[in-house]
Formats: structure tokens, sequence, C-alpha cells
């Protein structure tokens, strides 16, 4: 689940790993290609077959050797769902966060969710 994944990958970069493992799911799949895309990863693979298949997900650094994400924030839990209309998306962090929604066109980030005028489980917040 996608709570597990992004909290292996704070943890990790919270002591200077360089590459963090993660059990597969098409979901943290799509939500790794989101992270990627906006720059909070270097990079993933998928590595092994059918039930052992996991990703390596590379964390980024930069300068300083601070970790390229410096917040999560879970709004939607197994126990409580949070969904959210396309009118309310909001820039997180003053434009410098990402939203992540899931629609039922697939996971999508804020921005691209509100273009396309859809809502849907509001997941988390990431700066």
């Amino acid at each position: 689940m996608y709570i597990d994944l992004l909290t292996k990958i704070k943890n990790a970069q919270a002591v200077k790993k360089e590459i963090a493992k993660s059990a597969y799911s098409k979901m943290d799949e799509r939500i790794l290609e989101i992270l990627l895309a906006k720059g909070y990863i270097s990079g993933f693979e998928k590595k092994g077959k059918g039930a052992k298949r996991v990703f390596d997900i590379q964390l980024k650094y930069d300068k300083n050797n601070d970790g390229a994400i410096a917040g999560i924030k879970f709004i939607s839990k197994p126990s409580r769902k949070i969904y959210i209309g396309y009118k309310d998306i909001r820039p997180v962090k003053s434009g410098y966060g990402l939203i992540v929604v899931s629609t039922p066109e697939g996971v999508l980030p804020g921005g691209e969710a509100k273009k396309k005028k859809i809502g849907g489980e509001f997941l988390f917040e990431i700066w």
C-alpha cells in the first residue's frame, strides 16, 4: 500500500540510504512514476518475478545532502477515506508541494486532476 511505500522512502532518506526497497503493486508503481516526474526520487526499477516482485527506489538528495522529500501528510487512511472535488484541489506549500489523488482515471497529481476536472480520493500531500 502507498502508505508503507512512502514511509519506507522517508525513513531511508532520513538515514541517508542510496536505495529503498518496497513490495510491488500497480498503485505503488503509478505513485513512483509521479514522484519521479516531479523530482522527489532519482529513479526506480522493478525486480523479481511473480509474488517476489519488489521496487528498488533510488533516493534523491540535494547539495547539502538533505533529502528531496521534506514531509509527507497522509490524508486518506484505510480506516477513513477522504474524497475531494476538483474545485477543492489547492496548491501545497505555496506550490512547492504536491497533492496525489486517486481518480476513476487512475492515480493523478493534483494539478492534472484539476485540469481534467476529476475529483477522487485524496491520498496524500508531499513537499
